[in-house]
């Protein structure tokens, strides 16, 4: 058992990392496709991912981790897998695919939720559910049920993304706790199944998968799997959970008061409480997290921003086709800060939770064609992002979360020197920036599952502190004006939605 393989299914592409058992060194890693994956989008608001296709580029992205650091098959102690949360894989009675899987920025089922939310009631639903059914996994299984029944009468079980993965490999259908959590299939006061849910939506309680355990042996890889991905057949896989938990674990963010940040297609703010708490207005999302215990709970408050990576990388392939985001994130960062009187309101990848699931659209304000170039809409872009995601962080702190620092990958976004600073003065807090990412937290936790790390602690050998990205002071005051300025514009957006 020399290296552990960690897997992050991701929306744009699936990376595979090897990590160092002993050391816990990141020793490679791969991602495919080179490009980003196609979501499909055959009607407003939709949004859409062939299932077959992700294992194929984790096929193709363990190849070319074969490349970069050639390893013997047989020196794979454990698997460990990270994948895009609240998607929905329908599979039929041969395990195949019945429909392409409904991701996580669809917004499809959002009348289903809010339906469900206010006839359930809001106070039993957050009580019990601690958010409103929303657009996540239940509604959307609620939607094919509606209007795909044929669809539905083959369905024999439901999957989560990393669900449909492990299943590729072990040839097992089965969740955890965490993944129940994460598509509003768990009873928080009950302590099992959302068996009231599943009745007022009507839906089979027999199509949700047995659960394994977050961490331990969920099964193992098959003769196929085993010889497509050039490792041994018999390998486990040991972990699994959804990539924001995992990229909470991934930076060693597992107890009260501790934030991790991630800035990829979507951002995410992912605080750790030790009580089931919830927002009134589901702006903000708890699931139990991957190290809850029922003598040691531990629930993960997630506030999600589909808009922030997928916005950048729209900008780049319209205004900057032949540029790199290093030359587009300098650009942007001699820009005056506020970029010389433009707003920009990330939000056009689907129904917003932090603002009560409406969809206003991506929106620019301020645009003056005398004045401003493309790289003042790049910095506004990036202002933008950070501006939402702080907005985000105020409803976290109205929870009682406390927000002293935030830890990331040095990854995405974070890699912009002006998204980092700007993210730390904005908030004024500290930002950590590690060598991790959600393929080597998945590796790392892999290692715990399979027992050869026997304290949390100990899966953290390696992991480095690569920059720290303190507030600028001379800053502060001009950030604020120009966050409560970009305020007062949302303001008048959602008053519009109304």
């Amino acid at each position: 058992m020399k290296y552990f393989l960690g897997y992050d299914l991701g929306s744009s592409s699936i990376k595979a990392a090897l990590l160092e058992a002993e050391s816990g060194k990141p020793l490679a890693s791969a991602f495919s496709p080179s490009t980003e994956m196609k979501i499909h989008s055959p009607s407003p608001g939709f949004a859409e991912q062939d299932p077959e296709h992700w294992w194929l580029e984790l096929i193709h992205a363990t190849r070319l981790l074969h490349q970069k650091f050639p390893f013997n098959k047989n020196e794979i102690g454990a698997i460990g897998i990270s994948y895009q949360m609240h998607g929905l894989v329908c599979i039929d009675k041969n395990n195949q695919p019945l429909r392409p899987a409904i991701i996580w920025c669809d917004s499809r089922a959002v009348n289903y939720g809010e339906l469900a939310f206010d006839e359930m009631g809001h106070d039993y639903c957050l009580e019990h559910f601690l958010n409103s059914p929303g657009n996540f996994t239940a509604s959307k299984l609620k939607w094919v049920k509606e209007n795909e029944p044929e669809i539905y009468r083959k369905t024999v079980r439901i999957l989560l993304p990393g669900d449909f993965i492990a299943l590729k490999m072990t040839g097992e259908a089965a969740t955890t706790v965490t993944g129940l959590s994460e598509g509003i299939f768990w009873d928080y006061k009950e302590n099992g199944i959302a068996n009231s849910l599943l009745e007022y939506y009507g839906l089979d309680k027999s199509l949700l998968a047995p659960c394994v355990p977050v961490f331990g042996e969920q099964g193992r890889l098959q003769k196929d799997a085993a010889e497509a991905l050039g490792i041994s057949e018999g390998i486990t896989v040991c972990y699994r959970a959804g990539d924001q938990p995992n990229n909470a674990f991934s930076l060693q963010v597992l107890e009260t008061g501790e934030i991790a940040a991630t800035a990829g297609t979507s951002g995410v703010l992912y605080g750790i409480s030790s009580k089931p708490e919830y927002d009134p207005k589901s702006r903000v999302n708890p699931f139990v997290h991957v190290n809850h215990q029922i003598d040691h709970p531990r629930f993960g408050i997630l506030m999600c921003l589909n808009g922030t990576g997928i916005l950048n990388s729209w900008l780049r392939r319209e205004f900057f086709p032949d540029e790199s985001y290093e030359t587009m994130n300098a650009g942007a960062a001699i820009t005056p800060l506020g970029a010389e009187g433009i707003s920009c309101y990330p939000f056009g990848n689907g129904a917003e939770r932090i603002l009560e699931n409406k969809n206003p659209g991506g929106q620019i304000k301020g645009l003056d064609f005398n004045r401003h170039n493309k790289y003042h809409l790049a910095r506004a872009a990036q202002e933008g992002i950070v501006f939402s995601l702080i907005y985000g962080a105020e409803i976290m702190q109205g929870m009682g979360l406390s927000m002293n620092r935030f830890r990331a990958g040095n990854a995405n976004m974070f890699l912009s020197g002006l998204f980092s600073q700007t993210f730390a003065d904005c908030s004024g807090c500290p930002v950590e920036l590690y060598n991790s990412d959600g393929a080597i937290g998945a590796a790392r936790a892999a290692g715990y599952g399979k027992k050869f790390y026997l304290e949390f602690s100990d899966c953290f050998r390696g992991m480095e502190l690569i920059r720290l990205v303190e507030p600028d002071k001379n800053n502060s005051e001009r950030i604020k004006e120009i966050y409560d300025l970009w305020k007062k514009g949302l303001e008048e957006i959602l008053k519009s939605e109304k």
